[in-house]
C-alpha cells in the first residue's frame, strides 16, 4: 500500500496521514520565586553585613564639627582627611585641636610593628607545632593517646575569661609584663583547635604512601618534613591565615599586659586613642580611621584567601 504525500505551506512533504495534527506547544517557564526569595535575602544580608564597615569609611572621612550637626547623613559629613592625618601623626596640634582632635601624639607604626611581629611569631610557631602535635596524634601509636586528645577537645569548652589570671601570674612570675613575648606566650605553641583541624586532614591522608616512604628507609621524621607537610600545604596555609587573624584582633590579653609603647599593639591602641579624646567629645572621624586602618589588613587578607578557607575547612583529605 502507498502513501500518498502533500505539500505543505513551505513545501516540505509530509505524509497524508499525519494531516492536521496540533503541533504541541513548549510549556511556559514558570518564574522561580525560590531562587528570587534567595537572592533577595542574601543580598539584604550581604548589605547589614558591610553596612558597618561602610558607615565606618564614612565617618573616618567626615569633619568632627559637621558630624555634630548632620550625624544621620549617609554620605561623609564635612569632607577631609583629618581623621587619618592625625592616625599617622601628620597633622599639627593646632589643626587637630580644631577638627575635634586631641592634638597628642600617636606612635601609630611602633603599635602597627608590634602587632605585625605578635602575629606573624605566632602563626609561625603555632602552626608548625601544632601540625606535628596533630601528625603525633593521627600517626603514631602510644599509651594514653586517646585520653589526651579527649583533654585537648575539652580544653576548647573553658572559656578564655578562666585562663586569663593564671597566665597573668604566670607572665609576671616570669618577668615578662610589658614585653611582646609576654603577649605572644600563652599562646604560641599549643592551639587546641588548629590539633584538632590538622588531624582530621591528616587522618584522610593514605596510609600507603607513609608505608612506601618507610621501606625506602625513610624515617618518621623525614616522612613527616618531606612528604605529610607539603601535602598539606592548602590546610597548614588556612590554619596559618585563621591564626593570624586570631592573634591580629586580639585585645583583652595585650591589654592586660602591655602598658607602654614598647609593647602596645595595634588593637590595644585604638582604647588609647579613644581616651585621649578632648573634653568636648570623642573625636569619632579619627577613632574610624584608626579602627579602618586596623582591620584593613585582615579585610584584605581574608578578600584574597576567602575561597582557599571555605575549601580546606570542608575536609576532604586526598582522594
Amino acid at each position: 500500500m502507498t502513501t500518498t504525500s502533500r505539500t505543505v505551506a513551505d513545501g516540505a512533504p509530509r505524509p497524508t496521514g499525519a494531516a492536521d495534527r496540533p503541533v504541541p506547544q513548549r510549556p511556559r517557564k514558570q518564574i522561580p520565586w525560590g531562587k528570587i526569595a534567595a537572592w533577595t535575602a542574601m543580598v539584604i544580608f550581604l548589605l547589614i553585613t558591610l553596612f558597618p564597615f561602610y558607615w565606618m569609611l564614612r565617618t573616618a572621612l567626615s569633619s568632627n564639627n559637621a558630624l555634630a550637626t548632620d550625624p544621620a547623613s549617609l554620605l561623609p559629613v564635612g569632607l577631609n582627611t583629618g581623621g587619618f592625618e592625625r592616625v599617622f601623626g601628620l597633622q599639627d596640634v593646632e589643626t587637630a585641636i580644631s577638627q575635634g582632635g586631641s592634638g597628642a601624639s600617636i606612635n601609630f607604626w611602633r603599635y602597627l610593628l608590634n602587632s605585625v611581629i605578635v602575629a606573624t611569631v605566632i602563626t609561625i610557631v603555632q602552626t608548625f607545632s601544632c601540625a606535628m602535635a596533630a601528625y603525633a596524634f593521627s600517626r603514631l601509636r602510644w599509651r594514653g593517646r586517646e585520653t589526651v586528645f579527649l583533654i585537648f577537645l575539652g580544653s576548647l569548652m573553658i572559656p578564655q575569661i578562666f585562663t586569663l589570671l593564671p597566665n597573668f601570674i604566670l607572665i609576671k612570675n616570669l618577668g615578662l609584663v610589658d614585653t611582646l613575648l609576654g603577649i605572644m606566650l600563652p599562646t604560641l605553641f599549643i592551639s587546641s583547635f588548629a590539633i584538632f583541624f590538622l588531624r582530621q586532614f591528616f587522618n584522610n591522608v593514605p596510609r600507603e604512601i607513609e608505608e612506601a616512604a618507610l621501606i625506602d628507609g625513610a624515617s618518621k621524621v623525614r616522612v613527616f618534613f618531606t612528604l605529610i607537610l607539603p601535602m598539606s600545604s592548602a590546610p597548614l596555609a588556612t590554619l596559618a591565615l585563621l591564626t593570624y587573624m586570631t592573634a591580629w584582633n586580639e585585645y583583652f590579653w595585650a591589654l592586660m599586659v602591655s602598658y607602654t609603647d614598647q609593647s602596645r599593639v595595634l588593637t590595644v591602641a585604638l582604647g588609647v586613642f579613644r581616651a585621649q579624646s578632648p573634653g568636648t567629645g570623642p573625636d569619632w572621624s579619627g577613632l574610624m580611621a584608626a579602627t579602618l586602618v586596623a582591620a584593613a589588613p585582615m579585610l584584605i587578607l581574608f578578600a584574597l584567601f576567602a575561597k582557599k578557607i571555605v575549601n580546606s575547612i570542608g575536609f576532604t583529605g586526598i582522594k
